[in-house]
């Protein structure tokens, strides 16, 4: 058992899930402009988690509250950090039937409507992992509609990092919630730090996604998020937004208490990888 926890230990956690947006790349970048000293960590769309896992690397015993309006991603995150066997054995199951067919298996999972949470967490997973580019989008019905991706061999048991994943959310200290942003009030004190990842806003009218749910991230929204941002900083909180380089957010963010960088991305998720390249978004900070 020792020399489990051992291994375990000297995997570094990182994202079980392919998520649009994901920071795991930029993360020696966002590393730069966390701040030195704070007290508790909050992210409230928390997605893929790059960040927390980063943190939590270097920082077992941190306090973190995360949370998503995704239910089914954040049922995901509770059955990896309670009953992580029972859902390695069902991701190795659906694997085997997914290479006697791949099309047929997939499109029959996409369809299905599993009850139990395992199952559920594993049809999230298994999705992620054979859809195409990793995209996670439902339609208005919460649907999620992504075809079949083409992979000659998708890595669905990933064991060994589901296992690390598990073993780090086990803290007590971290606390996952399906909650809306806003909630974040009431909780964040002064000197914790506050990241931001929502869907970004669209820099053209052909670049827009936001369906992580069945309701769409709006300009509203955002509006919104920039007032909780603001009371966020009276509190004293430190407060560090990622989101694209549209004229919208910077327009929100124009104010003297905003420091805005701009970082060159690789956009992953678009379909014509000769445009993947050559991006830029932005990181927003008050400290």
């Amino acid at each position: 058992m020792v020399l489990l926890k051992q291994q375990l230990l000297s995997v570094e956690p990182k994202p079980f899930v392919k998520w649009a947006g994901g920071k795991r790349q930029l993360m020696p970048v966002i590393e730069k402009h966390i701040p030195a000293d704070f007290g508790a960590y909050f992210e409230p769309f928390l997605g893929g988690g790059a960040l927390l896992f980063h943190l939590l690397t270097k920082n077992p015993g941190l306090k973190c509250n995360v949370s998503d309006l995704n239910s089914d991603l954040v049922l995901a995150y509770a059955v990896i950090r309670d009953r992580v066997k029972e859902l390695i054995i069902s991701l190795e199951n659906r694997a085997k039937d997914y290479q006697k067919n791949p099309d047929s298996y997939y499109y029959s999972v996409r369809e299905s409507e599993p009850t139990s949470h395992i199952e559920k967490a594993s049809r999230l997973l298994f999705l992620n992992r054979t859809c195409f580019n990793g995209l996670y989008r439902v339609n208005s019905k919460g649907k999620f509609n992504v075809p079949l991706g083409r992979y000659s061999n998708p890595n669905i048991v990933n064991e060994e990092n589901l296992l690390s994943v598990s073993h780090v959310l086990q803290s007590k200290r971290i606390q996952i919630n399906c909650q809306d942003f806003s909630s974040i009030l009431g909780l964040a004190k002064k000197n914790d730090f506050v990241y931001f990842d929502p869907p970004y806003q669209p820099v053209s009218k052909t670049a827009s996604f936001t369906s992580y749910t069945d309701r769409n991230f709006s300009y509203d929204d955002l509006e919104m998020l920039v007032d909780v941002s603001e009371k966020l900083g009276q509190k004293g909180c430190k407060v560090l937004h990622s989101n694209s380089k549209s004229k919208q957010v910077l327009d929100l963010f124009s104010s003297s208490k905003w420091k805005v960088i701009e970082i060159p991305v690789n956009r992953a998720i678009n379909s014509d990888s000769a445009k993947r390249t050559g991006h830029t978004e932005l990181l927003i900070k008050n400290y």
